[in-house]
């Protein structure tokens, strides 16, 4: 079996119209011919991933989820605006094709891109893939420099200085997706209003930092090159990018990182292969970041319960999909367990039970 991510068949009600896509991709793709394929990536929980083949050649499509979604989230020109300045100083963005707002194609704007094909890594490791602890540690620092490297880019450089409003930015985020928190809550979700009042009571001032953040940065939005495993060719999903502050970027990131000491009710929602024999701790990750970057990690201990509270907003949002009828696929029926979890563990590091304030 092939340890490269694969596309298989599209889910129903998440259909689109070959016909129409194939056109509009020999319209825009000088000398494109042939029958259009079109197929679905099954991971993910937000916008839609397709392969479209057109005579052989493979394209990526990605449009918003069908049914109700926030106002600003799901935008795919800023994805695709951010992927065609970044290209040039960042070399794991996909390589951008096409960008339309036109809905009577497939009923919604989408972005076409170049595929980027190898290895993703999603909760278990692909058949046939192993790494001994040393390899996973240099994985691990591998996942940790690209980062580290994304931050370092000039924005201004690149020609994305209004891309995002970096002045006011932690505040924006806590109020916002506190926001998002409440308006997404079902019945049998946790209020989290302790996490929120923490959230906003110990925000830090303006560091003055700002960098272009992934907003999503984790294993299973990087690709991995088949011919070595250990170093990543790609970096995808870039749906939550924006300008601010980096280390709420990290802790976003290291929100999703179970590891190996974790509780046991904390590995049910692993979702990433981050406890492998070898694999760095969050702590790790945190110091190596600091000595790459130079960034003061001191008061990171707000940052990780933002990452935990924002990955407690978004299984909740898509939760409230499936809840309310919105969406069929029943992967989402579990997230309300995550949601429970992770805001008791976000109240956890805030009553001192996990810190990082030792790094």
């Amino acid at each position: 079996m092939s340890q490269l991510d694969a596309a298989t068949e599209v889910r129903r009600g998440e259909e689109l119209d070959a016909r129409a896509v194939g056109a509009f991709l020999k319209d825009t793709v000088p000398g494109l011919e042939g029958e259009t394929v079109v197929r679905q990536f099954p991971s993910g929980f937000s916008n839609l991933t397709y392969s479209v083949s057109v005579g052989g050649k493979e394209f990526v499509l990605r449009r918003p989820p069908f049914g109700q979604k926030a106002k600003t989230a799901h935008d795919m020109g800023r994805e695709y605006r951010i992927l065609t300045a970044l290209l040039p100083v960042f070399p794991y963005c996909p390589r951008t094709v096409a960008y339309t707002e036109d809905t009577s194609v497939i009923g919604a704007p989408f972005y076409v891109m170049e595929r980027i094909p190898g290895i993703i890594l999603r909760k278990d490791l692909p058949k046939g893939l192993s790494y001994t602890p040393e390899e996973a540690r240099r994985l691990c620092e591998e996942l940790l420099d690209v980062h580290a490297r994304l931050h370092a880019v000039d924005y201004k450089a690149v020609g994305l200085e209004g891309f995002g409003k970096p002045e006011g930015y932690v505040r924006r985020q806590v109020e916002g997706w506190s926001g998002r928190y409440r308006a997404a809550r079902t019945p049998d979700a946790p209020d989290c209003e302790e996490v929120m009042g923490w959230l906003a009571a110990n925000m830090p001032p303006e560091a003055g930092r700002a960098a272009v953040i992934h907003g999503d940065y984790k294993f299973d939005n990087v690709v991995l090159d088949p011919e070595n495993p250990l170093k990543i060719k790609g970096v995808l999903d870039w749906e939550m990018a924006t300008l601010g502050d980096p280390l709420m970027d990290l802790g976003s990131s290291l929100a999703y990182w179970v590891e190996a000491g974790d509780p046991e009710d904390v590995r049910t929602v692993r979702l990433m292969p981050t406890d492998l024999p070898g694999a760095m701790t969050r702590k790790e990750l945190l110091r190596r970041y600091a000595e790459k970057t130079g960034v003061d990690v001191s008061g990171f201990d707000f940052y990780f319960v933002f990452g935990l509270f924002r990955l407690v907003v978004i299984a909740q949002q898509i939760y409230y999909r499936f809840f309310h009828g919105q969406t069929q696929d029943k992967r989402f029926a579990m997230l309300i367990f995550a949601v429970h979890i992770l805001d008791k563990m976000a109240r956890g590091v805030m009553a001192g039970e996990v810190t990082f304030r030792d790094v």
